[in-house]
C-alpha cells in the first residue's frame, strides 16, 4: 500500500505521465516546475529529491535507479542513460552560483550548464556531480567521488577531482 501512495503522489506532481511499470519505494520530492521525464521500469528508492527550475527537463532512461537520497537539481538540464544505477546520497547539480562584486551571493544568480550521463553507467555512493558534466556510456564513478570534468566511456574514475584509474 506505502508503495502505491508514493506512486501516485509522485505521478501527481509530474508534468508528463509515470509509466505504470515505475517502482517509487518512498516518499519522492518534486520541487519547482514538474518538468521531469521517467522512463520505463525506472527504480526509485525513498528520499530521492528533483528540482527543475526555468525551462530545465530532467530525464531518466528505461531502467534506471535511483537510490535513497539521490538529488537532481537543474537549472538547464540533467539526462541519464538507459541501465544507469545512481548509489545512495549522489548530487547532480548542473548550476552554481554566480559571485558578483556587491551583490549578495543569494541575490546573484546562477551559471547552468547541462549534465549527460550515458547508459549502463554506474555511479556509486556520495558522488557529486557538477554541470558541464558528460559521462559516456559504461563508465563507473567511485564513492565520494567529484565529478568535475568529463567522464569519457567505460572508464572509471575515483577521488577529488576524479581522476581516471582504468579503462575497460
Amino acid at each position: 500500500m506505502r508503495q502505491l501512495h508514493a506512486y501516485a503522489d509522485l505521478a501527481s506532481q509530474l508534468k508528463s505521465r509515470l509509466p505504470t511499470s515505475v517502482v517509487v519505494l518512498g516518499r519522492v520530492t518534486v520541487d519547482g516546475t514538474g518538468a521531469i521525464d521517467i522512463g520505463e521500469d525506472c527504480y526509485l528508492y525513498p528520499d530521492v529529491f528533483f528540482e527543475t527550475q526555468e525551462a530545465a527537463r530532467i530525464v531518466l532512461g528505461a531502467g534506471v535507479v535511483l537510490n535513497r537520497g539521490v538529488h537532481l537539481a537543474a537549472r538547464a538540464g540533467i539526462t541519464i542513460g538507459c541501465g544507469t544505477m545512481i548509489g545512495e546520497y549522489t548530487s547532480l547539480r548542473d548550476a552554481n552560483h554566480r559571485r558578483i562584486e556587491g551583490i549578495p551571493i543569494r541575490d546573484s544568480g546562477h551559471e547552468a550548464r547541462p549534465v549527460v550521463v550515458g547508459e549502463e553507467v554506474w555511479i556509486g555512493r556520495g558522488v557529486t556531480v557538477v554541470g558541464g558534466v558528460t559521462i559516456g556510456d559504461g563508465a563507473t564513478i567511485g564513492a565520494n567521488a567529484v565529478v568535475t570534468r568529463d567522464v569519457p566511456a567505460n572508464t572509471t574514475v575515483v577521488g577529488v577531482p576524479a581522476r581516471p584509474i582504468q579503462r575497460a
